[in-house]
């Protein structure tokens, strides 16, 4: 048996029942509508206004509707649980391993965003409950327990790392439904706050049409790479469901991703509106932080990446164990108080990394930069190679096979580019 067969990154319980449409299209919107969505207003100022940045996402969900079919048919072709797993199968071993080192790092880094998520947030919220160290004439520093250092980390050690450590995490079939509810909570208070907000917040504040130009254009799609990612965990959301033709796959990826569409876009639009080239990268910092409507939406976002953060550090714990497996392949098991120590070891050491890289990141746009770039691997470059190979050895017309061929290699090449240029960008942001 591969390593990675027969374990599915969703409960055991959900493969046997079968997973609803309902619930697939909500655990796909829960892996898709995280952090990223914070930093739309913020792509939609960047990229020079709302026409551009819609235009480049709608060209990118031609793309992201394009990988996830192909992924869901080649889990099918192979008959394996996991992303990893597929294109192990599908590409062989060396681009199997290549993915297997992408996705752990691409799982730290969303553990860095997510938890600097919590950090902004967790800052407001002190600033609200605290208000005389920012808002009087002469501030003074606020307490040490309200420092955000203290806060996260205190939230790291005594609520998400008893979240993270269990063996099995299975409320996210729970949770998903929460996570979509904070977000759209989230959206709506950008639109209301548009409409409803003193008119010295937005005409202080409105937009600036800028020029924009391709460098600008180009430059948000790592950002939008990340907001609308779920491609990691399709594979295994496939697996669970219960009906798993190839056009019902089809069907709930595109639901999924014209209601990330919709929520991205209405976000993006509202606070660059709202805030026009000043919003901040957390579009939730750039509002006032004693206002209760977005205190409720600082808690609602922030449990929901509370939940979300113990998920990603089980699929990279399973990551790190299958790495590790390859040259004891045939040993026997390790024993149950091994595995959990070896268990505890991973998660302090995972958490006590992103925690420390999550404290000194002064910008989460920085950290979602990088993501976006990495997640192209996932959304356009190992969906192409799949697509490329299978057609190689599948029986069909020419001209159907040259089509799908030109596709397979065109995705490569646009993951190629964008993953050169998050780089790029990565490296001009730390030589500023």
């Amino acid at each position: 048996m591969e390593r990675g067969e027969g374990r599915p990154l969703l409960p055991a319980a959900g493969r046997s029942a079968g997973l609803s449409s309902s619930g697939a299209v909500f655990i796909m919107l829960k892996s898709a509508l995280g952090a990223g969505l914070l930093s739309f207003p913020w792509a939609f100022g960047r990229a020079g206004g709302a026409v551009p940045a819609l235009l480049v996402e709608l060209g990118s969900l031609v793309f992201l509707v394009s990988g996830l079919a192909v992924l869901g048919y080649a889990a099918a072709l192979s008959a394996q649980p996991t992303y990893q797993g597929v294109i192990r199968a599908v590409c062989g071993a060396a681009v199997g391993k290549l993915c297997e080192v992408c996705f752990l790092l691409n799982l730290f880094m969303i553990s860095v965003a997510l938890l600097r998520v919590v950090s902004d947030q967790l800052e407001k919220l002190c600033d609200s409950l605290y208000p005389n160290g920012t808002l009087s004439e002469n501030p003074s520093a606020p307490p040490w327990y309200m420092d955000q250092r203290f806060t996260l980390s205190a939230l790291c050690v005594f609520v998400i790392f008893p979240l993270s450590v269990p063996r099995e995490i299975g409320f996210q079939k729970y949770s998903s439904i929460l996570g979509t509810l904070a977000a759209c909570y989230l959206t709506l208070v950008i639109i209301l706050k548009y409409y409803l907000q003193d008119k010295s917040l937005v005409t202080s504040s409105h937009p600036c049409h800028r020029a924009s130009s391709w460098a600008s254009i180009f430059s948000v799609i790592p950002t939008i790479c990340f907001g609308f990612q779920c491609h990691e965990a399709c594979v295994a959301i496939y697996s669970s469901m219960r009906n798993q033709s190839f056009s019902h796959w089809v069907a709930v990826s595109m639901l999924s991703m014209l209601i990330c569409l919709l929520i991205y876009s209405l976000t993006g639009l509202y606070g660059y509106l709202t805030f026009g080239q000043a919003v901040a990268s957390d579009v939730l910092m750039s509002y006032p932080g004693n206002d209760p409507v977005v205190i409720i939406a600082r808690l609602l976002f922030g449990i929901s990446v509370v939940t979300i953060y113990p998920i990603v550090v089980l699929l990279g714990r399973s990551v790190v164990r299958d790495v590790w497996a390859v040259p004891k392949r045939g040993a026997a098991a390790a024993p149950e108080a091994g595995e959990r120590w070896s268990r505890v070891a991973l998660t302090v050491a995972w958490m006590g990394t992103t925690l420390v890289i999550a404290l000194f990141v002064p910008d989460i746009g920085k950290v979602i930069e990088l993501i976006g770039g990495i997640s192209a691997f996932f959304i356009f470059i190992f969906p192409g190679l799949c697509l490329v190979c299978m057609t190689g050895t599948c029986t069909l017309r020419p001209h159907k096979k040259t089509a799908l061929t030109a596709w397979g290699v065109l995705s490569v090449l646009v993951g190629a580019f964008v993953c050169g240029q998050s780089a790029a960008l990565a490296v001009l942001g730390l030589l500023r």
